[in-house]
């Protein structure tokens, strides 16, 4: 494919050697292959509260043993994931469902969590924390018991919020947290630099033909969708795409039905799809209700994803290579398995050869920014 490189493009960071030097403030600019930060206006970023986001992230008090913070699910070695974990652990070494998804980039995600059932940074931000599997506490309140009696929290919400001792409040918390959360954006990876400065080197011809697949015969970029002057990557919609429902269709319509009987509370629905791999499997439908979302997850960026194994919503994917082999199946991780009956209608066999499924790995490796560099040459050796 004869690539059409992007002329007259807007750049905002100036790629210098193996690092970008960006503005000062984080909404105002984004790296090379990102578009502009989307920042609430309830919620402006300030230097000050992305430092009281990043010490909330960490604190490990807002658990009920004192060993979990929101960065050890999320964590910055790591590219804001817990790798190699499959799915997350605990409090307790308590483990869910999911598998963690990175912080990287999820400011521009329009929804939160695998089934989207946060509708922003901040709201998600409110829920691990009292998720019996997660942080354990029963709610909240422990939270700002703890930031109360801390003078440096308090001179800090005083300051950025104009809150004191007796009126800190969670929506605070959230919007610090969400705060740092925006600022863990990164682009300019070799492709940025292929396709969005013309770097012809960026590439090695491997990755020039996973490209080429990437866009045509492999159908990838249906939803991890590249623009003309950015690519998230993602559609941020959600997709049944055969993993955890293939296993249990046969009892879905039960466990459906079920669910809608119930009629759970937002709490008690993020309990239960932590705490129950069936229901889990049900997938975007514990959100809308609608059977149209069976086993539905969102589409994840593919931004760092070579450095952010294992794979899929609960993380039953070990590498690169069966997640290539999963789609070329047509939604089934063994050649020859039944498809379940509401996989989505754009998932079908691809039969690529082996060398074009290696290319299409090859082009995810393009994908990781230079600050993770490190992580995918340790996940190159084996260490990850």
């Amino acid at each position: 494919m004869n690539l059409k490189l992007i002329q007259g493009v807007l750049i905002s960071c100036l790629w210098i050697g193996a690092s970008v030097l960006c503005a000062q403030n984080p909404s105002d600019s984004a790296p090379v292959g990102l578009p502009s930060l989307p920042v609430p206006a309830h919620n402006p970023q300030t230097p000050e509260k992305i430092a009281l986001g990043k010490k909330l992230f960490e604190d490990k008090r807002f658990s009920t043993t004192g060993k979990v913070s929101c960065s050890t699910c999320h964590d910055s070695e790591k590219a804001f994931t817990d790798s190699p974990l499959k799915v997350s652990e605990g409090i307790d070494g308590l483990t869910g469902t999911r598998n963690a998804p990175t912080v990287v980039n999820a400011a521009y995600f329009t929804a939160q969590f695998w089934d989207g059932r946060s509708p922003s940074l901040e709201d998600q931000a409110l829920h691990p924390f009292i998720n019996p599997v997660e942080m354990g506490l029963k709610n909240h309140e422990p939270i700002l018991e703890v930031i109360r009696s801390d003078p440096e929290y308090i001179e800090a919400f005083t300051k950025i919020f104009g809150k004191n001792e007796t009126t800190i409040s969670m929506d605070e918390v959230t919007q610090a947290i969400a705060a740092f959360e925006r600022t863990q954006v990164f682009g300019a990876t070799p492709f940025d630099r292929y396709y969005f400065l013309g770097d012809p080197t960026a590439l090695t011809t491997a990755q020039k033909r996973g490209l080429d697949l990437f866009v045509n015969e492999g159908r990838c970029v249906s939803c991890h969708i590249i623009e003309q002057t950015q690519a998230l990557f993602t559609d941020n919609r959600f997709h049944n795409v055969g993993v955890g429902i293939n296993g249990i269709q046969k009892d879905v319509p039960d466990l459906a039905g079920e669910f809608l009987k119930a009629g759970y509370t937002k709490t008690e629905v993020d309990e239960k799809v932590l705490t129950d791999t069936r229901t889990s499997e049900l997938g975007r439908l514990v959100v809308t209700r609608d059977f149209d979302d069976i086993g539905s997850f969102k589409t994840p960026t593919l931004r760092n994803i070579a450095v952010t194994a294992p794979y899929m919503h609960d993380g039953s994917l070990k590498t690169l290579n069966e997640v290539m082999v999963h789609y070329n199946n047509g939604g089934v991780t063994e050649e020859g398995d039944p498809v379940n009956d509401f996989l989505s209608s754009g998932i079908r066999p691809l039969n690529l050869t082996d060398q074009q499924l290696a290319d299409l790995e090859a082009f995810m490796q393009a994908l990781t920014s230079p600050e993770f560099a490190d992580l995918a040459t340790a996940g190159e050796g084996g260490s990850r």
